[in-house]
């Protein structure tokens, strides 16, 4: 893979280059994609989706609106870091093509503001709920009408594939959707290929799979325009990530590593004393011990602490980047990056405080549970409406349940793929309040 090539500004739609020298430094292809996605109405859904906490009424634990734009500020500084060192290693980015330093930061922090654009009500309980509505609940019924990529995308339906639908599918009158450049598009994502053949091999960009069939077409053009390497034979649509994809996952996981776990500290389901240990693993090169003995509230210190572990793991991610960037470029590195960081140790260590106290707490999972019921309902109920409007056989209980469907998923599909997908997206850009209010609403227990 080449830089200049990865780097590309071009647009859905767009019929010749746009090249970066001539771009206005006011108005950066790249920082316009960041505005798109802040200013989409599948952004602000984020503000009432869980983060680690569903349908929490605390008002310093994140949603997945501030996971995200936390994620974009650290993903900004890996993409600046990193980009000063590749227009060292390659001048002529700069000298020929225009690209500068800070182009590779507005790209990252453009793809990390969009990671979770497609996540659905109620953290990774709302995919599997999905997942599993067609796999082991009403939804079984189809699998018969429909391709084994078809099924294995609704069985397995993935946050990640969304969000790319959610970020270029077009509807009557809006081609390409949000027309997010091919550049931020690629470091998006994180897992290019189709949803089978399922996990094929270790690397860590097949762990998951990153479009829909709808979408296949559209990402296989980006893909082959930024010049990724194809691994995938026998008709299968695989590549190797774009390498700036690396940066992304790297933000993603030193934020939901070290804020979850302040977090878990400020609900109290993690002791201090715990974050101390922990945290001091992180920073005890760079802590000022004598400021740190200052702060006399519990937030105060862990904030200070946190601030410390994610500068240590930024400067750590880029320094693993620019060791293997070459083996990048070449398609033969496949792990994340935290993955080979020296505080992989430490990482997993909070990763498991995490899980046992934050994650498997009472509190998550009786949300959890309430949110499987809460989704799997939905979707027997609308995608009933849906099918039986199609085939003519629309009951008054399915008109009713149509007329709570926004205008713009009135559309018909001709399609039994496209109508059960085209509803698992309107489910999925549901806040969890509006999933809950609907809920209610349906079971008729919605308070007046």
């Amino acid at each position: 893979m080449h830089w200049e090539q990865l780097l590309s500004l071009k647009r859905q739609g767009d019929k010749g280059k746009r090249l970066r020298k001539e771009q206005d430094d006011t108005r950066l292809g790249f920082e316009v994609d960041y505005d798109r996605i802040i200013f989409s109405s599948a952004f602000r859904s984020l503000q009432d989706k869980t983060q680690v906490i569903p349908l929490s009424k605390t008002d310093f634990v994140h949603t997945r609106l501030t996971h995200s734009l936390e994620v974009s500020v650290v993903g900004r500084s890996l993409g600046r870091l990193v980009g000063k060192k590749i227009i060292e290693k390659y001048p002529h980015l700069q000298e020929i093509h225009g690209y500068q330093a800070n182009d590779f930061g507005a790209i990252v922090a453009a793809a990390s503001l969009a990671h979770d654009i497609g996540n659905p009500p109620f953290g990774h309980s709302g995919e599997k709920a999905i997942g599993e509505y067609f796999s082991i609940g009403n939804g079984q019924k189809y699998q018969s009408e429909l391709s084994p990529k078809q099924w294995q995308d609704l069985i397995d339906f993935e946050g990640n594939a969304n969000g790319f639908s959610l970020l270029t599918a077009s509807r009557p009158g809006i081609e390409g959707g949000l027309r997010i450049s091919y550049a931020t598009l690629g470091a998006f994502m994180k897992y290019p290929k189709e949803s089978l053949p399922k996990k094929p091999t270790p690397n860590i960009s097949d762990k998951k799979y990153g479009f829909f069939q709808t979408d296949a077409a559209f990402f296989k053009n980006v893909a082959e325009d930024l010049g990724m390497i194809p691994n995938k034979s026998g008709g299968d649509i695989g590549y190797q990530r774009h390498p700036l994809a690396f940066l992304v996952e790297a933000a993603d996981d030193i934020c939901y590593t070290i804020i979850d776990f302040e977090d878990g500290i400020n609900l109290g389901l993690v002791s201090e004393d715990f974050a101390l240990e922990y945290l001091i693993k992180l920073v005890k090169d760079s802590i000022n011990t004598s400021k740190y003995k200052t702060l006399v509230t519990k937030e105060d210190r862990i904030s200070y602490l946190r601030a410390l572990a994610i500068g240590s793991l930024i400067n750590d991610a880029v320094e693993v980047f620019m060791e293997n960037e070459e083996a990048i470029l070449a398609g033969n590195f496949h792990f994340a990056l935290t993955d080979k960081s020296k505080y992989k140790a430490q990482m997993n260590d909070i990763i498991k405080i995490s899980v046992k106290n934050i994650y498997q707490s009472r509190e998550v999972v009786e949300k959890e549970l309430v949110g499987y019921q809460i989704i799997q309902t939905l979707l027997d109920k609308f995608i009933t409406a849906f099918n039986n409007n199609f085939d003519g056989k629309t009951s008054n209980y399915d008109k009713l349940i149509l007329k709570l469907l926004p205008e713009k998923f009135l559309e018909e599909k001709d399609d039994l793929y496209k109508r059960l997908l085209h509803i698992c997206h309107f489910i999925s850009l549901l806040t969890d309040g509006n999933a809950l209010e609907l809920y209610e609403t349906i079971n008729g227990t919605k308070k007046t």
